[in-house]
């Protein structure tokens, strides 16, 4: 497994742009604030609007967070319209484990009730797994891999090994990785457990890319995604994200404390239960704190508990920094 996750290593990967759409927030920072800003993010108006229309509700969160982070990047024209990037090279990676549940579920309803013959053929792109990667790639004409990672508790953190590894091996010169969940009311029957914790509804965007590349066309990086980390336990993966050297993390975003940071933040006791969305968020919230002058670096982890069947963990330095 480390050898699998160590694959990019010799490429530095930088990120560029992160953008977010979680009620009540309004940027990156306010994951790690105590108090919600005013003005944050509202979804009832803030996903609606023409490029919102004839999509599930993943796809317009997801959407609403790519905005920002190519903003951020440098990536977007004036007008916020056109992407201004290597639209062949540029790939989009999606992690979302509920998804477009909620269109799935309309569709067997319909099946049920009125049998195949009261479906629309033209809802029924809006039932694949990959929907959401789809509509970023058609949205700003991005034409590289395009995919999307449904993999339980580690997923956010898998998605971002993949951009990794695809930026490593030059399959994409940029690529953007969305972390999304939305409250839906089949997302709500799956996951009600009793326990009335919230679950999250929003997601969060990062622009990755080569430190060569942000170089040439003389972009600012925020942050080093500098290791990712998959393994059977908590434990080997914090030995492995943790190695022998390796400066003790500034900011452990997680829910444990055994990794001796320097502060922690558990950000699912505030947005709830992020399943897939988790380990993008997690970075979001890390590239703020770096870019804010907090101490680095940063180490997040998730999975690793009792129904899960991995853990995983990724770290974060200063933009030109080592881990």
């Amino acid at each position: 497994m480390t050898a699998r996750h160590e694959a990019g290593a010799a490429k530095a990967v930088v990120i560029t742009g992160v953008g977010i759409a979680i009620p009540g927030l309004a940027e990156a920072a306010d994951l790690l604030g105590p108090d919600a800003p005013d003005g944050g993010f509202d979804p009832a108006t803030g996903l609606k609007g023409r490029a919102m229309r004839h999509k599930d509700r993943a796809s317009r969160l997801a959407l609403r967070a790519v905005g920002p982070a190519l903003r951020q990047a440098g990536l977007l024209s004036d007008d916020g319209e056109t992407y201004t990037g290597p639209g062949d090279t540029t790939a989009v990676v999606i992690s979302s484990n509920l998804g477009n549940l909620d269109s799935v579920c309309d569709f067997v309803e319909t099946i049920t009730e009125h049998t195949v013959t009261g479906l629309s053929p033209l809802g029924l792109p809006h039932t694949s797994s990959n929907v959401i990667a789809g509509w970023i790639a058609i949205r700003y004409g991005m034409r590289g891999p395009n995919l999307t990672v449904c993999n339980g508790a580690t997923s956010g953190a898998d998605a971002l090994y993949w951009a990794r590894n695809l930026l490593a091996v030059r399959r994409a010169e940029t690529v953007v990785v969305i972390g999304v969940e939305p409250h839906t009311e089949p997302a709500a029957r799956l996951l009600e457990d009793g326990s009335g914790r919230g679950v999250l509804d929003g997601a969060a965007a990062l622009v990755l890319e080569s430190a060569e590349r942000v170089a040439e066309r003389g972009a600012r990086p925020l942050a080093t995604l500098s290791r990712t980390v998959r393994a059977a336990d908590s434990a080997t993966a914090l030995a492995q994200a943790l190695h022998e050297g390796a400066p003790a993390a500034g900011l452990w975003l997680g829910s444990a404390e055994e990794a001796g940071a320097a502060s922690t933040v558990d950000l699912t006791a505030r947005l709830g239960h992020c399943s897939g969305a988790l380990g993008v968020v997690q970075a979001a919230a890390g590239v703020a704190h770096l870019v804010a002058g907090g101490p680095g670096p940063v180490l997040a982890t998730s999975g690793g508990g009792e129904t899960d069947d991995a853990a995983a963990a990724l770290v974060l330095t200063g933009a030109g920094e080592a881990a």
